[in-house]
């Protein structure tokens, strides 16, 4: 599996589409804004820039980008009449993976910009807004070039399936599994946790070539209290994945060979893996816990429903790889049952880790 061609989000804006089932997301980096703010906001006192580089890292389609940029424009404008100085110009990069729906995305642009001039007004700088196709795990902008650096809801996706995780006879290690899971053994656990530092290593590394010193970067993604043993939505789909190998509708052969690139990592990892890379010092690391179906109030086939559509719209392009589009419709109407036994009797969550760095001199 090439992840870096294969996995984007559901496209369009369709009810299946990622547009329209993007509330998560949405939800998260809500509930995480106060960190942006405070981060964007420090970042526009302290370096003063006449134009202001940020770039959204994963950014996906839909609204969800654009309302974090307006919202840190928000803050900087809000900072710059407080100190009585003209608001600077902001050079905004949406960068994601090249299957990313960018043409969507940039059919909303004219609309943001003419709310930000109706908000704003003469007094707001330009905006300038470009999307920038290329996997994260790299460089993707030139040295010292970012001011602002921002990203949710990405890096617990791996730059690729890890390796290791068949031995020398070409037999799966992780048999009925899709990723880490309770029955897992101890070598696909350290095979998908050497893929993270792997990954995230590279990843700091290459924002910090990218970044100016004293610039600041708020990352947000899906983290585990303990990650060789998650309490996951991902591993309920893979049972339901297993479910329609009995039914006869998928080859045990292709289940046992298909493995997610998703790790959700510890806070103690992601800290020591910050403080190894040495580039940047941490400012924040919190987490905060969101109910799978964000509103626990509603009833249990709602809730469901909409479980399984979040998961749907971000892991289909990856599951049509093995298990072809044509079985997608059935897999997922068993997956919102299995979701509606489990939380009926179980609360589940999503574990969110908040990291916000500034970048050494």
């Amino acid at each position: 599996m090439e992840v870096e061609k294969v996995l984007y989000m559901k496209k369009g804006d369709g009810h299946t589409s990622y547009a329209t089932n993007s509330l998560l997301q949405r939800t998260v980096t809500e509930q995480a804004g106060p960190v942006i703010e405070e981060s964007a906001r420090e970042v526009y006192v302290t370096l003063r820039p006449e134009c202001l580089m940020m770039a959204d890292m994963g950014c996906s389609s839909g609204k969800n980008a654009l309302q974090v940029v307006s919202k840190i424009i928000d803050v900087i404008d809000k900072a710059s009449r407080n100190l009585n100085q003209q608001c600077p110009q902001f050079g905004v990069f949406l960068n994601d993976l090249p299957g990313n729906d960018f043409n969507a995305l940039f059919n909303l642009l004219p609309s943001f910009i003419q709310e930000l001039d109706k908000a704003k007004g003469s007094s707001l700088g330009p905006c300038f807004v470009s999307g920038t196709p290329k996997s994260f795990y790299g460089q993707v902008f030139p040295d010292k070039f970012l001011h602002f650096v921002h990203s949710t809801y990405c890096l617990h996706w791996l730059s690729q399936v890890p390796s290791g995780l068949v031995n020398v006879y070409g037999e799966a290690l992780n048999e009925g599994n899709i990723c880490i899971a309770k029955t897992s053994p101890l070598g696909v656990y350290k095979a998908y946790k050497a893929q993270f530092r792997r990954d995230f290593t590279l990843f700091l590394r290459s924002r910090s070539r990218e970044m100016v010193s004293g610039g600041r970067m708020v990352l947000v993604f899906l983290g585990s209290f303990k990650s060789d043993d998650p309490d996951s939505l991902m591993e309920l789909l893979g049972s339901t994945l297993h479910d329609m190998v009995l039914k006869g509708v998928i080859e045990q052969e292709k289940l046992d060979k298909f493995n997610m690139p998703f790790y959700n990592p510890t806070v103690e990892e992601v800290r020591q893996l910050v403080e190894a890379e040495t580039s940047f010092a941490i400012h924040k690391l919190e987490t905060f816990t969101i109910d799978w179906s964000v509103d626990s109030s509603q009833d249990l086939e709602t809730r469901a429903k909409f479980v399984a559509n979040s998961l749907r719209v971000v892991t289909e392009s990856l599951l049509e790889t093995t298990f072809t589009h044509a079985v997608m419709d059935d897999l997922f109407l068993l997956f919102e049952t299995r979701i509606k036994e489990r939380i009926a009797v179980k609360k589940g969550e999503y574990l969110n880790i908040v990291l916000s760095v500034t970048k050494k001199d």
